[in-house]
């Protein structure tokens, strides 16, 4: 005998059997080393791809990852040796993956320091940033499409104009005006500097701006076809009101289109945050990243481009589980 399950938009199921359920487990299992084995597959990838452009770069190896640090016979001695250029490609290559398999990431020889340790300084500054800006996106997304979902064109019309505003608008441009209007006109917040949590107005607004533009109006869309839903036609007879049902289960609808924007949202932040950082005058992994681009540090530009994939990988499959709670019927 089967029993029933309450969806969560208010509909019922047959439960699974206990043979079904262990189906269904076995399946969940597979699915986990499936994405694990994706997202080792996405790292390779990164990390292949950062090897071949060193290797297809024109000039010397020697001379690209000496870059336009200082040139002694002893460092292009250490280079050869770090890296094996003495030795076949393949063996290089593998060399190569086995150093970051064991975390090493290599030598800065443009400012003489650990790759690791250059990043462990600057990674701070960046995850604040970040943190904020996307902090910043999802607030102004969700409040503008929890004020406007359902109501008159006005405020639709109002709302969509301002959102492709801000999506039309790049960063940069964004943060030009910030600076403009906020720091040299109203002196309101600094310059530039990472010092107290004024200075990360300005920066958070320019990267997170254009995220709320998206995400708005993905949030406001989900949300107004939600409204639409039969369950929702079953809840106002029951009595519900219109707050209360946009709260426990119009907004539950409406969030999967919009998690499944987190890949965007991640890649947006963590470009962003290079010119942001730029910009401003901040400390940070964009920073670093631009200075090691114009110096041809390429093993700081390589570790850069491999944490990049490992934050993406981390953010997609943490979205996997998101779904899993968001959607009860994604379980099943």
């Amino acid at each position: 005998m089967t029993g029933r399950l309450r969806l969560a938009d208010g509909q019922a199921a047959e439960r699974p059997r206990p043979a079904d359920r262990q189906a269904m487990a076995l399946l969940r299992r597979l699915g986990v080393v499936r994405r694990l084995g994706a997202g080792l597959a996405v790292l390779w990838a990164a990390a292949t791809a950062s090897y071949v452009a060193l290797l297809l770069a024109p000039g010397d190896t020697v001379d690209i990852l000496v870059g336009d640090g200082i040139d002694t016979p002893e460092i292009r001695a250490a280079i050869v040796e770090e890296w094996g250029l003495d030795r076949p490609e393949i063996v290089q290559y593998v060399s190569y993956l086995w150093r970051l398999l064991h975390g090493d990431l290599g030598r800065s020889y443009q400012l003489q320091r650990g790759v690791g340790e250059i990043l462990a300084t600057q990674v701070g500054p960046t995850v604040q940033l970040t943190l904020a800006a996307a902090a910043v996106g999802v607030t102004l997304a969700a409040a503008i499409a929890l004020v406007t979902a359902g109501h008159g064109r006005f405020a639709r019309g109002a709302a969509s104009i301002a959102e492709l505003v801000a999506v039309s608008v790049p960063p940069f441009l964004i943060g030009i005006v910030l600076l403009a209007v906020f720091s040299f006109t109203l002196g309101w917040f600094p310059v530039s500097g990472a010092q107290g949590p004024s200075a990360l107005v300005l920066p958070a607004l320019a990267l997170g701006l254009p995220i709320a533009g998206v995400l708005g109006q993905v949030l406001r869309g989900g949300l107004e076809r939600a409204l639409e839903q039969p369950f929702a036609v079953t809840a106002r007879a029951r009595g519900l009101t219109e707050r209360a049902l946009v709260a426990r289960h119009a907004l539950r609808h409406a969030l999967i289109p919009a998690v499944t924007l987190a890949g965007w949202f991640t890649g947006a932040l963590l470009g962003g945050a290079v010119i942001t950082e730029v910009l401003f005058g901040r400390p940070g992994l964009g920073r670093v990243a631009m200075d090691a681009v114009t110096g041809r540090d390429m093993p700081v530009v390589m570790a850069v481009v491999l944490l990049s994939a490992v934050v993406y990988v981390t953010i997609s499959t943490l979205l996997d589980l998101a779904y899993r709670v968001i959607d009860p019927r994604i379980r099943g």
